[in-house]
């Protein structure tokens, strides 16, 4: 990062050449505050002021931290009781509390604190103009801030603004149309005649015309066709239905099934091919899914598999209930229950919980406009983090509430 950037001499050296080449008439001056491009000592990393634009402050900037006496990490002289690092004071004492290697920002834990202010790329404003705001490496949708951010909107690829700017928001390698999920967003679909699906110009707009769940080709009316024409057509599409097709781990008809993932291979009229599929390791089972091994080979193993985690089985929900971090009591108990790497309201499990009694121990402002502003303007600490109405992260930054003013946390 710093070692990017011009060096102080580096600037003075261009100010005498400009200087130079702006003639006799007038002699340079160096700037009493420093000019763009620095702010890599003590002078200016204690001064509140952003020297080198880059919308960090003092010892919010890396360079700070890596080129300035006052921004490292403080050693206790004496050995001193660890502390969960989990406070807005223990996280601004440049102290490693936890002792764990990290000390404030740098401690997922206290990145975890949305009022710490660690994570600066979290809005749909900083996540979409370009630049590395925490200066962390990643920019934008490339950031965990705006990819998980609570607010932030541009990073989903399955809106229809998101779905027409040109950006791969969600970043997995295609933009907009071409990305699948945008297939059933305005912009990306073709306008289909409601009726029946029987003629070619219906079995070939990619809609589904008779509103039975199956589009085009992959409807009977159209595969099954006493038409000629349409019979040609769909014989013309690459398929997913021999043997060698429904086990070369390609999606061959293009359709985001792949081998005997899609209904073309699983149930096949192809004795062999429902074989094949037959004889392919599932997770499904209380066995498999308790055995700690990816049975499936989906790289998700027991209850972290959809298989498992979603199954119709009760005995199978019963136990992932007690694996996963899906209740009030384990969305608060400050443990990784789960072993995904991330605790209580860090954890999706807990933050995007369709449980009312969970969702509110990650979020203050809950509910529809009306309910967030009640619970933002009640004097009530409601997601327990110790932050009461505009004082907590998201009542200030949840686009639903109007009753917090600005500035907002962290601006």
């Amino acid at each position: 990062m710093s070692a990017l950037r011009p060096t102080r001499t580096g600037h003075r050296g261009i100010g005498v050449v400009l200087a130079l080449l702006a003639g006799f008439a007038a002699c340079y001056d160096d700037p009493e505050l420093p000019v763009l491009g620095y702010e890599n000592n003590d002078e200016n990393c204690q001064d509140e002021l952003d020297n080198d634009f880059d919308g960090l402050v003092d010892c919010e900037d890396p360079d700070c931290l890596v080129e300035s006496t006052l921004c490292g990490e403080i050693v206790p002289e004496f050995p001193q009781d660890e502390d969960d690092e989990n406070s807005l004071l223990l996280c601004d004492d440049r102290v490693d509390n936890d002792d764990d290697g990290q000390f404030d920002c740098g401690d997922q834990a206290c990145r975890d604190i949305p009022e710490t202010c660690c994570l600066r790329e979290n809005t749909d404003q900083a996540c979409s103009d370009g630049r590395d705001n925490d200066q962390n490496g990643f920019a934008d949708c490339a950031d965990f801030g705006c990819r998980n951010g609570m607010f932030v909107t541009v990073c989903d690829e399955n809106t229809a603004a998101t779905c027409a700017d040109g950006n791969d928001n969600d970043s997995d390698g295609d933009r907009d149309c071409d990305d699948d999920d945008c297939t059933m967003t305005a912009p990306c679909m073709m306008p289909v005649q409601q009726g029946d699906e029987t003629s070619l110009v219906a079995c070939s707009d990619g809609g589904d015309n008779d509103g039975n769940g199956f589009t085009d080709c992959e409807d009977f009316s159209c595969s099954m066709s006493q038409d000629p024409a349409v019979l040609e057509h769909c014989a013309s599409l690459p398929d997913e239905t021999t043997f060698d097709e429904c086990t070369n781990g390609e999606d061959e008809d293009g359709n985001g099934f792949t081998d005997c993932e899609d209904f073309s291979c699983s149930m096949s009229m192809d004795q062999a091919v429902v074989d094949y599929c037959a004889s392919r390791p599932d997770e499904t089972s209380l066995e498999e899914c308790k055995d700690g091994e990816d049975n499936d080979g989906n790289g998700f193993v027991d209850c972290l598999d959809f298989s498992c985690a979603q199954s119709d089985d009760p005995e199978v929900i019963a136990f992932c209930e007690t694996k996963l971090e899906v209740t009030v009591a384990k969305c608060n108990d400050g443990k990784d229950n789960d072993g995904n790497g991330f605790a209580d309201c860090a954890d999706f499990s807990c933050r995007q919980s369709e449980v009312p009694e969970v969702a509110q121990l990650c979020q203050e402002s809950t509910g529809d406009a009306a309910e967030a502003n009640i619970k933002c303007s009640d004097n009530i600490d409601n997601d327990g983090d110790s932050f009461v109405d505009c004082f907590d992260w998201d009542c200030s930054h949840n686009p639903l509430v109007t009753s917090c003013p600005t500035p907002r946390v962290c601006e």
